[in-house]
């Protein structure tokens, strides 16, 4: 029996490529080892393994790469907490971009439009600076569109506040669109959310909050994107 080599070295071997290609193909998510894929070059394999290449195989370098992600409702999950829940196992089944998933897709990834504290619903990582400049440079004007689970009682008088009367940070917010969307349920659409906004609206007109959730930013509504599951963001998609 030989002894286990490099799959780097074993794909040279089984395609006759080079080094450098073989490496490539490896860190690209192009092989798999037994119908698993294997992304690092040095993992050693043995003859008895069956090493195959995908047979859509590239080696053009990896594109960067947008991910909308339905962060869960738990307590205290901040971004960072919820980035580390973006792998190969939480991508959702029906995802329709038919993007080739790569380790390196998880690298580098930024954080924008932040979620209010405790807050729920759709987050966005990218490694494409354009996404990135669109929503940090247009975060005041792009709309967002959240769920607010409330308790209390609010009168016609106080949805009317909500939509255009509120104080916060000592200015007078411009205009929102607040609206019933059942018996406990508020439906806020607003741009240029600050940290805490939402809490002290509701506050103002003596609402206690009990969850929010994000739905939608811009463009971009959440969908059918399941808690804790991630898809890639369409070429075609824009904020």
């Amino acid at each position: 029996m030989s002894d286990p080599i490099r799959l780097s070295k074993f794909l040279v071997e089984l395609i006759s490529c080079s080094r450098r290609e073989a490496a490539l193909y490896i860190t690209g998510g192009w092989v798999m080892v037994d119908g698993k894929v294997v992304d690092i070059p040095q993992f050693m394999v043995s003859q008895q393994e069956k090493v195959e290449l995908h047979p859509e195989a590239s080696l053009a370098p990896v594109a960067p790469v947008t991910i909308l992600f339905h962060q869960p409702p738990v307590a205290g999950m901040d971004a960072n907490a919820a980035q580390q829940l973006i792998c190969a196992d939480t991508r959702t089944t029906d995802d329709p971009s038919c993007i080739h998933l790569s380790k390196q897709h998880f690298a580098r990834l930024k954080q924008c439009i932040p979620l209010e504290k405790n807050a729920s619903g759709l987050l966005v990582f990218t490694q494409d600076f354009r996404v990135e400049r669109k929503l940090i440079d247009d975060a005041a004007t792009i709309e967002q569109e959240y769920i607010v689970e409330v308790a209390g009682e609010l009168t016609p008088a106080g949805l009317k506040q909500l939509n255009h009367g509120i104080i916060f940070n000592g200015r007078a917010l411009p205009p929102i669109k607040v609206s019933w969307q059942n018996e406990t349920r508020l439906r806020f659409a607003l741009k240029g959310v600050q940290p805490g906004q939402v809490a002290h609206m509701c506050k103002s007109v003596e609402l206690q909050v009990l969850a929010v959730k994000r739905i939608r930013i811009g463009r971009m509504s959440m969908s059918k994107l399941q808690p804790g599951l991630w898809r890639y963001l369409m070429p075609h998609e824009k904020f």
